[in-house]
């Protein structure tokens, strides 16, 4: 087996982090919401129109800091997609919610908006859309059904910086700036990113001030820190969900190089879709759909393939090239942790999603060369390789993980 010559991820420098990072320090405040954190979040709200930002440590606790806003207590019902990762379960299982897992879209991995009226009752108190591969869901579906029974709606827009929805009027709304409260991820398999971190947007002014409490470890000190207050104390329950401004800084000299970053990036997404769509057709492999009220922002191509067998197969034929792809997420419905509490319904969509998507090599510095290379080794894939049976083994040879977040 070659040794690995083609990574899945590869994170990036664009140019300035290191003496935005350096500024940082002489500046003199690098503990967080200083001069970059302030200037990270300015920078949403001026690109993007969202109400009120919040720089975090990761999106993980973007989203603890949501199942706290709303004040998610033991016999709260949230309802979410089961294919996702396990942080957006996490955040409301801390708090003692009932998770209710809904179904995937059959034609992409994302919350069936469909599937989500059977599971609201008097207990529902939010409902947990996942923007998957940063291509939006319904979300006037998703806003009509939230307002007809009260309910909150947060957005996971881990993987959807830069992406937008098409409302059935015609306007168009960035993600994350659509539900009650938004999420959003900068770790290093991301478009932007800081090495770890995250954000929460705020679109109640209802919800602005105790986030701001709640993010300053349950201090009123950025009240504080504006000359609200002549002291700051304990109000609330709250933790350390800031970042550092070096992280800040890091991912401040990202965002000065988004337009940059999605050129390249949807152009890598473009070659891909367009390269392989005879071999798909081919091998019955399923390329990504965006519905038509979603845009695409260039998170990560990931492909269907037609059989658990077919994508091990797949996964192999590459690794062997030296190319890493991955699968992604599991069912969280069907996992360890979960399975004995959950409710029995069987989720056919998320788990067809576990069992044969894979996600090939995606980032920035994907050079030409190494993405025709890619491209090449898929089109030559058979879907069957007999090869990888050994005679004393009745397993396949698969050395592969799921990507995180």
């Amino acid at each position: 087996m070659n040794s690995l010559e083609i990574p899945f991820n590869k994170p990036f420098i664009t140019g300035n982090e290191l003496e935005y990072i350096k500024d940082a320090v002489e500046y003199g405040h690098i503990s967080g919401n200083g001069k970059y954190t302030k200037l990270t979040q300015q920078f949403f709200e001026r690109q993007f129109g969202f109400d009120k930002c919040l720089l975090t440590t990761s999106c993980t606790d973007a989203l603890e800091m949501c199942a706290i806003l709303l004040d998610i207590q033991p016999g709260d019902e949230v309802i979410m997609p089961s294919y996702t990762f396990v942080s957006t379960a996490n955040a409301f299982e801390l708090r003692g919610a009932t998770i209710r897992f809904a179904d995937s879209r059959p034609d992409h991995p994302g919350i069936d908006e469909r599937s989500i009226s059977p599971l609201i009752n008097k207990k529902t108190k939010a409902i947990v859309v996942v923007h998957y591969a940063g291509v939006a869901t319904d979300m006037d579906l998703i806003m009509n059904l939230a307002d007809e029974h009260g309910l909150y709606v947060i957005e996971d827009a881990a993987q959807s910086i830069n992406s937008y929805y098409t409302h059935g009027d015609g306007s168009v709304s960035p993600l994350g700036s659509i539900g009650h409260l938004g999420t959003f991820s900068f770790h290093e398999t991301k478009n932007i990113m800081a090495g770890e971190g995250g954000m929460l947007v705020i679109n109640e002014p209802e919800f602005i001030d105790r986030a701001e409490v709640i993010w300053e470890k349950g201090t009123n000190r950025t009240a504080f820190f504006r000359g609200e207050v002549d002291k700051y104390g304990w109000v609330d329950i709250g933790s350390s969900f800031l970042p550092s401004e070096l992280n800040a800084a890091f991912l401040y000299a990202q965002l000065s190089n988004l337009i940059r970053i999605q050129q390249k990036r949807m152009a890598i997404w473009n070659k891909y879709h367009k390269a392989l769509e005879e071999t798909c057709i081919r091998l019955s492999i399923s390329q990504p759909v965006i519905p038509d009220f979603a845009t695409n922002n260039g998170h990560m191509y990931y492909l269907v393939c037609k059989t658990p067998e077919q994508r091990t197969n797949l996964i192999t034929h590459l690794r062997e090239l030296g190319i890493h792809s991955v699968f992604h997420y599991q069912s969280l419905h069907a996992s360890d942790y979960f399975k004995l509490k959950h409710d029995g319904r069987n989720l056919l969509n998320a788990d067809s999603y576990s069992d044969r998507l894979v996600r090939l090599p995606f980032y920035y510095e994907l050079t030409t060369e190494d993405q025709d290379l890619i491209i090449t080794a898929i089109n030559k894939f058979g879907g069957r390789r007999q090869s990888l049976f050994r005679k004393d083994w009745t397993e396949p040879i698969v050395n592969s993980h799921a990507a995180v977040g």
